[in-house]
């Protein structure tokens, strides 16, 4: 039986060897996704602005929802949230797909020899993609309402990097498995969708109670939007100790999921 390497080096060199591999999949999936469309790869584009300019209407017009009860902004509250959604949006695109990863990609488990291992890499990939577009919808905005934004969102990078590793790690899991238990899809839409509520999307963490504020933080995704927040939008530095600690906790739930991965994977032939 092959015996397939678990060591945390084998996960980062996993990545390293494949990069040419992921991002020409990558490439490739992102252009079937819009091929034979009217608009192609504009819909990219399109959406995210789309949803800002309803996000603005519905909560800054209709609801009339200020983030800051000082602020006499209209738009202050859109952008607030559409900069939040970014990145939810982007964790949950990957998180969707990944029960299914391996079920819709059967011929490269069977029929070549080929590393199965690097298909969440490719998720990412396109998720990233339209993380990025909508990520230049927010700044297209921000410029003409606001102006330039602080420089503190050179610190952008930086604050996204801990989601990598968590989204991996749950990716690496969620995909192994899906293939012996196919009701996981279901079951990872309705997390997701409670995730979305108990994430500080709507809201800030400081218009919660004090008492409730610990258990939101319980939440892996709240100190990565708040500090996204930060950095893009209140022109904050980043709290390093926090970015640290949710750095190291999630190359953790990463490991976790890549040994999960490469135990299971030696069923996946015979299941599929």
């Amino acid at each position: 039986m092959e015996m397939f390497r678990v060591s945390p080096q084998q996960m980062l060199m996993s990545f390293w060897h494949h990069r040419v591999l992921i991002s020409t999949l990558g490439k490739r999936e992102i252009q079937s996704r819009y091929r034979g469309s009217v608009l192609g790869m504009f819909w990219s584009f399109l959406q995210p602005v789309l949803l800002l300019i309803v996000y603005t209407y519905v909560f800054s017009v209709v609801f009339k929802a200020r983030w800051n009860p000082t602020s006499e902004s209209k738009t202050e509250f859109a952008l607030v949230l559409f900069s939040g959604l970014i990145v939810f949006n982007f964790f949950a695109e990957c998180i969707n797909r990944a029960p299914g990863l391996i079920l819709s990609n059967v011929n490269y488990v069977k029929k070549v020899v080929f590393p199965i291992e690097i298909l969440p890499w490719i998720s990412m990939g396109t998720a990233m993609f339209h993380m990025l577009i909508s990520m230049g919808v927010w700044f297209i905005a921000y410029f003409i309402i606001f102006g330039l934004p602080s420089l503190t969102v050179l610190w952008l990078p930086i604050v996204l990097l801990p989601i990598v590793p968590f989204i991996m790690g749950l990716s690496w899991g969620l995909a192994s498995l899906g293939v012996y238990l196919r009701d996981i899809s279901q079951f990872i839409g309705l997390v997701t969708m409670i995730l979305m509520f108990t994430s500080p999307l709507f809201y800030s963490v400081s218009a919660l109670p004090e008492h409730y504020r610990s258990l939101l933080q319980l939440n892996p995704l709240t100190p990565i939007i708040e500090q996204v927040r930060d950095v893009l939008f209140w022109g904050k530095s980043p709290d390093m100790m926090i970015l640290c600690s949710t750095l190291l906790r999630n190359s953790v739930i990463a490991w976790l999921g890549f040994v999960c991965f490469q135990k299971m994977r030696r069923g996946f032939s015979d299941v599929l």
